[in-house]
């Protein structure tokens, strides 16, 4: 029975992203039980059953405040899908470190505390490219990211931050990027992200396109792999939901990009089953 009170959290009235359609899909699925919350003005927790960060668009933009949140639903015990340790540990990217050191390979990272054309030059030693991908640990829709070629200058945004330093992977504009999706720990469905010609960033918001597809066997076993690892990491259960974002390498190897487990864009037009399976495993946990 799905319960009778859920809080979605979801952007800022201001936030530029056009998040309409996404609101649709679970008004559809969990109809008057819903109720879409901005989650920077949520603070009384007393009147739902349930609450679920799916549509907190624009946290990495107020850190601060969402790590308050988490805090604050931690110490009064409200029940939320995904749980808060999980939402903790998924916002901040170091968590990549952590999934590579347990056999997960991911798109090699330097994490750098201080942004600047020194830290960008040994990550072009250390990785053997020209190209780089620079983004915020903290982050979101490709916020704050930025492709670097050698002659270019350090955004002034990002200059001086810590950052995560990435080699470019022609292969995302050239195969594209996996997202495979898992509702209570079964496998729904997959798509193929790609950019729009001349960019890297496969977002909607940028040009990028998506298209259903069946997932690679090696993508499979990767997404599997690294859900377990987290799993054991966390010492958590199964999560209500998980995307897995996936590219092959220049060398055919499937490394993962980023684990979304806490407001990720779920293309449920793509499900097979238009998002049954989804609305079971967050109102029920199974």
């Amino acid at each position: 029975m799905i319960p009778l009170r859920i809080a979605i959290l979801c952007p800022t009235p201001d936030y530029e992203e056009d998040w309409s359609h996404i609101r649709a899909d679970y008004a559809r699925l969990l109809g008057d039980s819903a109720l879409f919350i901005d989650w920077t003005k949520a603070d009384d927790f007393s009147a739902f059953d349930l609450v679920t960060p799916l549509l907190a668009w624009g946290y990495p933009r107020d850190s601060a405040r969402w790590f308050g949140l988490l805090d604050q639903l931690e110490a009064e015990n409200v029940q939320v899908r995904n749980p808060v340790s999980i939402l903790r540990w998924n916002s901040d990217k170091a968590y990549l470190a952590e999934l590579d050191a347990a056999g997960i390979p991911s798109v090699p990272t330097i994490f750098s505390p201080l942004l600047d054309r020194v830290a960008l030059e040994d990550a072009r030693k250390t990785f053997n490219v020209e190209s780089l991908v620079v983004k915020p640990p903290i982050s979101g829709g490709a916020d704050g990211t930025f492709r670097l070629e050698r002659d270019d200058i350090v955004p002034d945004s990002v200059a001086g931050q810590r950052m995560m330093i990435q080699p470019y992977l022609p292969n995302i504009a050239e195969e594209g990027e996996y997202s495979l999706f898992y509702f209570a720990g079964g496998f729904s469905h997959s798509i193929l992200k790609r950019p729009a010609k001349g960019d890297f960033r496969v977002q909607e918001q940028y040009g990028g396109r998506e298209e259903a597809v069946t997932a690679p066997q090696g993508a499979l076993m990767l997404a599997q792999r690294a859900l377990a690892a987290t799993a054991e990491i966390t010492k958590t259960g199964t999560l209500a939901y998980a995307r897995v974002d996936i590219l092959r390498d220049g060398d055919g190897i499937f490394r993962l990009m980023e684990l979304e487990l806490i407001e990720p864009s779920l293309f449920l037009r793509f499900a097979p089953d238009a998002g049954a399976a989804f609305a079971q495993a967050l109102v029920t946990g199974v």
